[in-house]
């Protein structure tokens, strides 16, 4: 199954950011992007890709203490970004980002442990897409608006497996389905 760990917002931080991006939507070329939806967004720690069954439960015991070795933490969606030329845009984030480069390194360790070959290790960039583009496009309007953006801070609670469904209906801009297959609480008492 394709797999990765990652931060979720609480559905009223994403009600939130849902309102940001109405109105980046009314934008002028705004339906040139793929915008994605909100049981998409999440703050990925670390993608696994294709992950065979009999790693899971090892990975899961991993990630579980990665997890109960991180202390509860606040989070804000705030700001914004693009990358590769409009090829991205997405939302920030603020708040204790020392914990979550922390909890981002430990869900890469522990897929290393489990014997993931998780590639070069590349500096963590907290980023929530809201939309892509197959092609470059001038995304300034949209990181404007979204730089000005400040969600409320909630604290960070848990730490999530999530499995990624890709789109099978060849359907123009589906999206794929996310489904959390493991939670595990935050700090001592998770």
């Amino acid at each position: 199954m394709r797999l990765f760990a990652a931060v979720l917002p609480p559905e009223d931080v994403a009600a939130e950011l849902a309102g940001r991006v109405a109105e980046l939507r009314k934008l002028p070329g705004a339906d040139a992007l793929r915008w994605t939806g909100r049981p998409g967004w999440h703050y990925t720690l670390a993608f696994y890709g294709e992950v065979e069954d009999d790693v899971v439960p090892d990975l899961s015991e991993r990630l579980a203490r990665a997890a109960h070795r991180t202390a509860p933490f606040p989070l804000a969606v705030a700001g914004g970004g693009q990358f590769g030329h409009g090829r991205a845009l997405w939302a920030g984030a603020r708040g204790d980002l020392e914990t979550l480069r922390l909890l981002a390194d430990r869900t890469e360790a522990a897929a290393r442990k489990a014997g993931l070959p998780m590639g070069e290790h590349r500096r963590y960039k907290a980023h929530l897409t809201v939309a892509r583009s197959r092609d470059a496009v001038d995304v300034r309007p949209y990181t404007a608006l979204l730089a000005e953006f400040a969600g409320r801070t909630w604290t960070v609670g848990e730490l999530a497996l999530v499995r990624s469904n890709l789109p099978t209906s060849g359907v123009p801009g589906e999206q794929p389905r996310y489904e959390v297959v493991g939670r595990w609480g935050l700090g001592a008492a998770g």
